[in-house]
């Protein structure tokens, strides 16, 4: 009788056990694959690629050191160098001015409590990139902060300095989707094959 309670105990622990591991693994597989449609892939790319080169998301991915400023992308006008962390340099900070939230009024600092650019081991720059080097670039985790696919529609979907680009203050022009659809095409662009633009894609 002992025998059979104490084996019955082990089946329970068991499936128990598997029960969640099942569990887990529906958690850490919420975008499935799709059938691989090259086509369609780039397609929700391309459309992922609008909202990356609009001013909202380039301003803070530049080729260079100095982020961007205005709808127009010209160079940060207080001299503001990117620095080891992105954060800024020596006591040119980013937080000096920009602070958790926005400041109120038009064209004043916009803010987040990560406000800053990419780090410089890790810039992710986004001006200047054509849309089958920008796709290569964030597929890469040596360039994409070691981002898995999955992780990467996570980052892009759910971050909250991300998001802040379609809360951005008074008097800034928001990217040209919403933060949903363009959650959505990331999905999509992945779901399909994650395929980069050919070359001569514009």
């Amino acid at each position: 009788m002992k025998k059979l309670i104490f084996l019955g105990m082990v089946l329970a622990i068991a499936a128990i056990a598997e029960l969640s591991f099942k569990t887990e693994a529906v958690k850490t597989n919420t975008y499935p694959a799709l059938p691989k449609d090259s086509i369609g892939s780039v397609k929700a790319f391309m459309s992922v690629y609008r909202v990356l080169k609009s001013a909202r998301c380039m301003n803070c991915h530049p080729a260079g050191d100095a982020p961007l400023q205005g709808d127009d992308s010209h160079i940060h006008t207080m001299n503001v160098k990117r620095g080891a962390d992105g954060k800024g340099l020596y006591s040119v900070r980013c937080s000096n001015c920009h602070q958790a939230e926005n400041t109120a009024g038009l064209h004043m600092p916009p803010g987040n409590p990560k406000w800053g650019l990419p780090p410089a081991n890790m810039r992710m720059v986004f001006q200047g990139r054509t849309p089958r080097q920008l796709a290569l670039q964030l597929l890469d985790p040596k360039q994409n902060g070691g981002r898995s696919k999955t992780q990467l529609i996570d980052h892009m979907a759910n971050d909250d300095l991300v998001g802040w680009a379609w809360h951005p203050g008074d008097g800034r022009t928001l990217p040209p989707m919403s933060r949903p659809a363009f959650a959505a095409q990331v999905r999509l662009w992945i779901a399909k094959g994650a395929y980069a633009p050919p070359a001569k894609a514009k």
